[in-house]
């Protein structure tokens, strides 16, 4: 079984991995979006 502190250390790396997931998948879309703009242009 784990312990309690194990517990809260990947809840805590999980939640800092879903938080930086939050805003890379948005950025990477602007930045496909302006590429594929600019490529078409």
């Amino acid at each position: 079984m784990e312990s309690a502190n194990d517990h809260k250390a990947h809840a805590k790396t999980y939640d800092g991995f879903i938080g930086k997931l939050k805003w890379s998948i948005p950025l990477l879309a602007v930045i496909t979006a302006v590429v594929v703009f600019l490529i078409s242009n």
